[in-house]
């Protein structure tokens, strides 16, 4: 649906704004059916996956077509990116995990002494998965570890965070790890990385605009007007006093085409004429969004226990 935003300068412009949030949204490229291939050939060399997601949206980053094809291999479920979510929901999803899922641990990434408790923890669940299978209790010397996970989860962050030297790339966009590769983390334990491989089926767009907007699809997919939008509208109805903050706007318009109108000129970003810069206004809230500048924030709420 589109919507006119009417201006004090001589041009009106057509902003999309983002309603429809029913339709399913489906985005699963070839390479990604590949990687999910060649992570089922690879389930055997390895004694554990880490199943790495985003804990602004602890469920929908999860994978069923993964879980079932690691079957009763062991695996730890790896919570990123607490460090951009909403403290209070964070909290009532630990609960959540606590009564529903047997290994899990949240961190950030970006914090060496926490990516520290992984190795530990995942040297726990093998061993004793190994004891309950009738095996030995004794520490595993060579110990080689999976990482699978929807794009831009983290998974290269965390592997030099592991490492604690820069090992693999990183950076603020999905798609970077191209194909699977083998890191030594030290003397006795491996990682094999994985290419992220999104879920085949996302139920309702909103859940597809959830992982737009923290970058597990590129915006090039639906472009940054439409993503922007949605991320606009979603802190002016639950956030609108970090908007006024972050932008400098001591009254906030009523619709979210006029609100980046305001952003646009309160921020300098304006053609000739008078017009507004949409194009850059599109690309700057969706960096600072990332970036956690507008408000630490989770989309996704945690089942009823």
């Amino acid at each position: 649906m589109a919507k006119k935003v009417k201006r004090s300068y001589s041009e009106d412009v057509t902003l999309t704004e983002y309603r429809d949030h029913t339709k399913a949204f489906n985005w699963f490229p070839g390479h990604m059916a590949k990687a999910m291939r060649q992570v089922g050939d690879k389930l055997k060399m390895v004694d554990i996956i880490l199943e790495l997601r985003d804990a602004r949206i602890p469920l929908l980053s999860g994978n069923e077509d993964l879980k079932k094809l690691v079957g009763n291999k062991c695996r730890l479920v790896v919570l990123n990116k607490v460090n951009l979510s909403d403290p209070s929901k964070l909290e009532e999803w630990k609960k959540w995990f606590e009564e529903n899922e047997k290994n899990y641990i949240f961190i950030n990434a970006l914090d060496r002494n926490a990516v520290k408790l992984i190795t530990d923890k995942a040297r726990e669940i093998v061993i004793a998965n190994r004891i309950a299978s009738g095996g030995s209790g004794d520490k595993i010397r060579k110990f080689r570890m999976m990482m699978v996970g929807l794009p831009n989860t983290g998974k290269s962050t965390l592997i030099n965070s592991l490492r604690g030297k820069k090992s693999a790339k990183c950076g603020d966009k999905p798609g970077l790890t191209q194909q699977q590769q083998w890191i030594k983390i030290d003397a006795d334990m491996e990682l094999l990385d994985t290419p992220g491989i999104m879920p085949r089926r996302i139920d309702t767009r909103q859940e597809g605009m959830w992982l737009c907007a923290t970058h597990a699809i590129r915006d090039s997919i639906l472009g940054q007007e439409e993503v922007c939008c949605f991320v606009v509208e979603y802190l002016l109805k639950n956030f609108p006093e970090i908007l006024s903050e972050r932008y400098s706007i001591d009254e906030l318009a009523s619709t979210t085409g006029e609100v980046l109108e305001q952003i646009s000129f309160t921020r300098g970003f304006i053609k000739k004429k008078g017009v507004a810069d949409f194009d850059r206004t599109f690309a700057t809230v969706l960096s600072d969004f990332r970036k956690g500048e507008l408000g630490l924030v989770t989309f996704e709420n945690a089942p009823m226990l």
